[in-house]
């Protein structure tokens, strides 16, 4: 019988490695501003607006024909040191001690001065960002996601607080929480120099700043005058305006967390409009597809029930009279099995078509994660009539494209702009905006014949 070590020895084991990693490359935190951007959703596309306000705008003092600020990064999507920036095909969020000290220490060595890291709870909670001097603490919010891991929802949130645990112990540290989210009050508990908390403004959400947290140092900052485009999507901050070219609510919530990054250093909201007006795309975040068929092609991450419904939520609103929504979408294997239905029910309520299909599934039957996440889109559509399960993911894109018509939406999510899936212990090569782009050529090809 296969010996199960309890994660607590786990966590030991890490800690230990953390230590000798720290030792191994001198602490080079201490040498860098590091901010930590944690959350169950939108920390890369946080991550990547705070890259563009940090190294676009601030102190032109600085600027060396670079940017105003040298930074580096370890995201989900990339890594990059300075001018060098090179993809994250390690299918991990937050490297190893190893590699992150390493990475640290290179951006060290490269001049910069500024890090920017994506925080997980395993990170968290695994002890493997130990010795990290964390300057800046932003939470984009806490929604369902990893309970096979944490068991609970308080429990998730708890590990992601370790790191504005870090944060107030850092005497010039800075908090950013989203006053929107469910547990903010548990955040903004923890005590930082700087404090900064960001929403979308309506009295609701204003009112749900104590007097305590109002009466100690404490700024909050809130979108308002909120326009939503197809393309972009516009508000005002203190009469400052702004222009996203990112759509959706949840990239203003993404831009105010990052402008509060941008506050507390210093830089005016004037460059920071202007930084993050220049940022086109995230790639694999709302990501859309330029073909010649008439309908729209969208890519997005979105992995947990939260993200999919704001998602939906946002394609349903962009939906005209006799067009229709086409999804194609899975479940990663060995993570929450009980979100999986939850998924498949938010997916096919605002769809039209429904494609289910093969999604990452590690050590997993493939099919029984496909047939999990169905039995919730069942809640709304009729298998082979608006719905259908298709094993191979390329196949279920290519039918979804074949269904679209002038004026329809095509939504693929779940990977973004990953490189590698994993199917039990082989890592294939995979990019859904590559495949789609395949997928349409040959249509062309076909045509021509």
């Amino acid at each position: 019988m296969k010996r199960i070590i309890p994660q607590a020895i786990k966590n030991i084991y890490h800690l230990f490695h953390a230590a000798l990693a720290n030792f191994r490359y001198g602490f080079p935190s201490r040498k860098l501003k590091v901010i930590g951007v944690t959350g169950t959703n939108g920390k890369t596309t946080t991550v990547q607006m705070i890259s563009g306000i940090l190294e676009g705008s601030g102190f032109p003092e600085k600027i060396d024909g670079y940017g105003a600020s040298k930074i580096a990064i370890a995201s989900t999507i990339n890594f990059k040191i300075g001018a060098k920036e090179w993809v994250n095909d390690t299918k991990f969020t937050t490297l190893s001690s190893w590699r992150l000290q390493k990475l640290l220490r290179d951006a060290v060595e490269a001049g910069c001065e500024y890090a920017i890291v994506e925080v997980t709870s395993h990170a968290l909670d695994q002890n493997r960002v130990f010795g990290v001097d964390f300057n800046v603490a932003v939470v984009t919010n806490v929604t369902r996601e990893h309970l096979d891991y944490h068991k609970t929802m308080e429990e998730y949130c708890q590990a992601k607080q370790k790191l504005f645990k870090i944060v107030s112990g850092n005497k010039d540290g800075v908090s950013i929480v989203n006053l929107n989210m469910e547990f903010a009050n548990n955040f903004l508990e923890y005590s930082a120099k700087n404090r900064y908390g960001y929403g979308i403004g309506n009295q609701n959400v204003k009112s749900q700043i104590s007097n305590q947290i109002q009466n100690k140092e404490f700024k909050p900052v809130f979108a308002e005058d909120v326009k939503l485009n197809i393309h972009n999507t516009q508000y005002t901050i203190l009469n400052t305006q702004f222009t996203l070219n990112l759509p959706g609510e949840f990239n203003i919530e993404n831009a105010l967390a990052a402008t509060c990054v941008g506050l507390s250093q210093g830089i005016s909201l004037e460059k920071i409009s202007r930084a993050l007006e220049k940022i086109k795309s995230v790639p694999g975040r709302m990501e859309n597809i330029e073909n010649d068929r008439g309908f729209a092609i969208i890519v997005d991450y979105a992995v947990t029930p939260d993200s999919l419904q704001k998602l939906y939520n946002y394609i349903g609103g962009l939906k005209k009279e006799g067009s229709r929504i086409i999804a194609v979408f899975g479940s990663c294997g060995e993570r929450d099995r009980g979100k999986r239905p939850i998924m498949g029910k938010i997916v096919a309520k605002i769809a039209d078509y429904v494609f289910v299909t093969n999604e990452d599934p590690y050590g997993e039957n493939p099919q029984q994660i496909i047939d999990e996440v169905f039995a919730g889109v069942l809640d709304h559509k009729k298998e082979n009539e608006n719905a259908w399960r298709i094993f191979d993911r390329r196949e279920a894109i290519k039918k979804a494209l074949q269904v679209a018509g002038v004026g329809d939406i095509v939504v693929v999510t779940g990977k973004g702009a990953e490189e590698i899936m994993v199917v039990g212990k082989k890592r294939i090569p995979w990019n859904d905006p590559k495949v789609i782009r395949e997928v349409l050529s040959e249509r062309v090809k076909e045509k021509n014949r």
